[in-house]
């Protein structure tokens, strides 16, 4: 650009000019997701958020999975083959719709298929994962228990060989998914370390019974796994997926989502409180003209902003293959804790109507504070950048 041409008009909705580094396919993606989640769920979302279901989720699977966004990330056995970025913008969308929609597709993409397409075997990936793209079987991921959330390799689930098949005998717990799953991606303790087994659903002694009474992610299917004496053929353990190494790589591809979701979460709260800010009237004016309100709408648009361009940046790295773990906590640390931010801001410029499902604030929030703690709590992600910066463990 030459120095006398004249730049383009200030967009509020996208101030720093982000749009300019997307690629048309990455609008597209963007825009096909966008136009997916209005129609199909944020008409319905309040309500679904407050009678605490997620009704005709396999309808919404399989929409889902049309859209090409389940496992979009993966090659192959009916995925999408999409860019990372791509993906990020799709979380992007649906979190900005509900935290509880890309939760979803986050499980079945980022966690089941990804950990059958990793570690395995070739009549595994046949087997599951065209279904799963599809939206015809939903998956699950079962490594969080009761008494062992951030730390997995204490987990007492196991699993022993009887003849050539196992049995596995353990409980998992705040398992997204898990009651409405056709199979579960299940890890468990062996005389040969962690393994991870793909567990058919209907495999006898295998129960997921739902958890109510949740104040976040309401309008998400969450629930406790049981595995009382369940017996699977040898053909069920991932080959590939020996040690900690599987699951904890499956968990960094799906905080990489996050980072991309948290800021849909917010920017649906900004764009909330914005609009409100200049229609609402107190002292003869819209709330709007007055400083604190300016000076609060400035502050969340530039924390917005730069959680997006953190997200971009990190996908351009992902899709370049130089994107390390520490990177992604990176971004998981920053973009939930910056969005929860947002969204209090939000309320308060609403006001009293910021706590109504009138609006999507509220809503947006409270699905944070679980966004905050899965995948990796803002104290896991602090001591893993704390390791890579000092180089000193301190962990235990």
């Amino acid at each position: 650009m030459s120095a006398s041409a004249k730049p383009p008009a200030f967009d509020a909705a996208d101030p720093l000019g982000i749009d300019d580094l997307l690629e048309p396919e990455d609008l597209a993606v963007r825009d096909t997701v966008r136009g997916w989640a209005a129609d199909r769920v944020l008409p319905h979302v309040a309500d679904w958020y407050e009678k605490g279901e997620l009704p005709g989720i396999r309808d919404l699977a399989r929409e889902l999975g049309s859209l090409g966004a389940l496992g979009m990330s993966l090659t192959g056995y009916g995925c999408a083959g999409a860019s990372a970025v791509q993906y990020g913008l799709a979380c992007l969308e649906l979190e900005a719709a509900d935290s509880g929609i890309r939760s979803l597709v986050s499980v079945q993409g980022s966690l089941a298929m990804y950990a059958i397409h990793r570690f395995g075997s070739e009549e595994q990936k046949r087997e599951w994962l065209p279904r799963m793209a599809a939206g015809e079987v939903i998956g699950c991921f079962g490594l969080t228990e009761p008494d062992h959330g951030s730390d997995p390799a204490s987990m007492r689930t196991h699993a022993k060989r009887d003849g050539a098949d196992w049995v596995l005998n353990g409980r998992k717990m705040w398992i997204t998914n898990g009651s409405v799953a056709g199979v579960a991606v299940v890890w468990a303790q062996t005389e040969e370390g962690i393994r991870g087994f793909v567990v058919p659903t209907d495999s006898p002694g295998f129960s997921a019974p739902e958890i109510k009474h949740k104040w976040s992610l309401r309008a998400s299917v969450t629930s406790e796994l049981v595995l009382d004496d369940v017996r699977l053929p040898g053909t069920a353990v991932l080959p590939e997926g020996a040690g900690l190494r599987g699951p904890l790589s499956c968990l960094s591809h799906a905080r990489y989502g996050i980072v991309w979701g948290a800021m849909g979460a917010a920017r649906s709260s900004f764009e909330a409180a914005l609009d409100y800010a200049k229609s609402r009237e107190q002292f003869g004016r819209p709330i709007g003209g007055f400083q604190l309100t300016q000076a609060k709408l400035a502050d969340m648009a530039v924390e917005l902003h730069k959680g997006i361009l953190l997200a971009h940046h990190l996908g351009r790295r992902m899709d370049a293959g130089r994107l390390r773990p520490e990177q992604v906590s990176f971004g998981k640390l920053n973009n939930v804790r910056e969005a929860i931010e947002i969204c209090r801001t939000a309320r308060t410029i609403l006001g009293a109507n910021g706590i109504s499902l009138e609006y999507p604030v509220m809503r947006h929030a409270t699905n944070l504070e679980s966004v905050l703690t899965y995948e990796g709590t803002v104290e896991m992600h602090q001591l893993v950048l704390g390791k890579a910066l000092t180089g000193l463990d301190a962990f235990r």
